[in-house]
């Protein structure tokens, strides 16, 4: 083994546990609250198969947050994992305000008063956290609250800026309820100012991933881009697509994001829930095609909540989302407020597991998924592409990549290569942050030798890990000279010593 190998060894490593964590391609996202947030839970979660855990800024305080984020790192630090750390902005989400009694009964047919003064709703005048409400609707527009359980038509705008609306679908219009305005151009800022607050916070404590909530068009993206760079922060974002206005600039939405979240939840409340299955299909291969992880998120388990086991419909989400080639599932309340965090992630690890080892699970996603010779990085997409087929040609027990950016492993990634794909980098924010890309398993390494030495160690470590032994095919890929840091332009095949 070369001397430098030793050093990028985990002093209590447990070969199995590591295994066993990339035992499933695609990758689980849980959301941390009040059912997981303890050392314990956290480690069981990791154990059961959680890559990625999710907080939620719309809930909580930053100093429990911070606690949360040091159990993770510790895990990170004494256990064989990479478990990376997504931070969810709230973004501008509308809601009512506090109800008298804590809910009114209405009725279809009856007459409400929305209005931006704060007040104890009643049937006479609600409050929605909302100013400029009343410059935005139109008569006609359709507002849905509760997640469309309730749904109210726009009447007029009163000479005092209140909305006047009619109850079309009544029901109990309960406090805090939020609000849903598909019909709608909201002109609220793609960042609130609790928004800012929480993104400090999360600069600060150098957290992998941030969402964003409620993406309209590719500015929303660009004015988070800048804050970022600002702070000089190496933080990637998730755009989460949750507005029709997302889908009509989803292309340069995609492009301008290191990552989508499909955000069913308000997406079903908002559009026609008919064409859910389909815009799921479709984002999903958009991002596959650019290289961009992508998450399938809201309800997949949510009967685990209070039941030890999911319903059909559940099971069947699940897989779907894994036939269609998601990156990471995720996880909501089930595990951030459930009975059973630790048993959903068993059961939602093997779903994904018995998809991905069928006759089903098809590894070449699409006929047409190859370099696009248009790309200004088409050379290194052809290595990274032509090594996934090498990889399956000669049955390689590994597919290794390097990467200083991050380009070369989510682009192997989403070639969705059938050998194990193994990523070394010396950026350590990577190594965390490839835990949400569907089959990669991340490593640190820092030296520059000569590519041969690179070589020799890469294989040396998953041979110490017990990924690869004496016998394996290994296919590596890599840049030369190695000096000049340039995009992946060689592939090397390997026996194993």
């Amino acid at each position: 083994m070369s001397k430098n190998v030793s050093k990028y060894l985990h002093e209590d490593m447990d070969k199995e546990a590591g295994k066993k964590h990339i035992s499933h391609r695609t990758k689980i996202v849980a959301t941390v609250g009040p059912a997981c947030d303890t050392y314990d839970k956290l480690l069981e979660l990791v154990r059961a198969g959680v890559n990625v855990f999710r907080l939620n800024f719309s809930h909580g305080s930053h100093e429990d947050k911070t606690k949360i984020i040091e159990h993770i790192r510790t895990i990170n630090k004494t256990e064989p994992y990479n478990i990376a750390i997504l931070g969810d902005l709230q973004g501008p989400k509308l809601r009512v305000g506090e109800m008298e009694n804590g809910g009114i009964d209405v009725a279809e047919g009856d007459i409400l008063t929305f209005t931006n003064e704060k007040l104890i709703g009643t049937k006479e005048r609600i409050y929605v956290s909302y100013p400029d409400l009343h410059k935005d609707v139109k008569p006609g527009n359709i507002i849905l609250i509760d997640d469309g359980k309730l749904e109210v038509k726009v009447m007029g705008i009163t000479r005092s800026n209140d909305v006047q609306v009619q109850v079309t679908l009544g029901g109990k219009l309960s406090s805090k309820k939020g609000i849903n305005l598909p019909d709608t151009k909201i002109s609220l800022p793609a960042l609130t100012e609790k928004d800012l607050a929480d993104l400090d916070f999360i600069i600060d404590q150098q957290l992998d991933w941030v969402a964003l909530s409620f993406v309209r068009n590719v500015k929303d993206i660009i004015i988070l881009r800048n804050k970022i760079d600002e702070r000089k922060s190496k933080s990637k974002i998730i755009a989460k697509i949750e507005k029709p206005e997302a889908l009509t600039n989803i292309r340069e939405i995609i492009l301008e994001s290191d990552g989508i979240m499909i955000a069913r939840g308000d997406l079903g409340v908002e559009l026609p829930v008919e064409q859910v299955p389909l815009i799921q299909k479709e984002l999903i291969k958009k991002c596959i095609h650019r290289a961009k992880p992508v998450i399938v998120a809201t309800q997949m388990m949510e009967s685990m909540i209070d039941r030890v086991k999911p319903n059909r419909s559940e099971i069947t989400d699940v897989a779907n989302a894994v036939l269609e080639g998601a990156d990471a599932v995720m996880l909501s309340g089930e595990t951030a407020t459930g009975q059973h965090p630790a048993l959903v992630v068993e059961t939602m690890c093997k779903i994904i597991e018995e998809v991905e080892q069928s006759n089903y699970y098809r590894y070449d996603r699409e006929e047409d998924l190859k370099p696009q010779a248009h790309s200004p990085s088409f050379l290194s997409d052809a290595i990274c592409y032509n090594a996934c087929e090498i990889a399956k040609d000669v049955n390689a027990h590994a597919l290794i990549g390097m990467t200083q950016s991050g380009y070369t492993g989510f682009m192997l990634s989403s070639f969705r290569p059938k050998a194990p794909l193994f990523i070394f980098t010396k950026e350590r924010t990577l190594v965390n942050q490839l835990s949400l890309s569907w089959g990669v398993r991340a490593f640190y390494y820092a030296e520059e030798e000569s590519v041969d030495g690179i070589i020799t160690d890469q294989i040396n470590i998953l041979r110490e890990r017990g990924f690869v032994e004496t016998g394996d095919i290994v296919v590596n890929t890599g840049s030369t000279p190695v000096h000049l840091h340039l995009p992946t332009n060689l592939i090397k095949i390997t026996a194993v010593e």
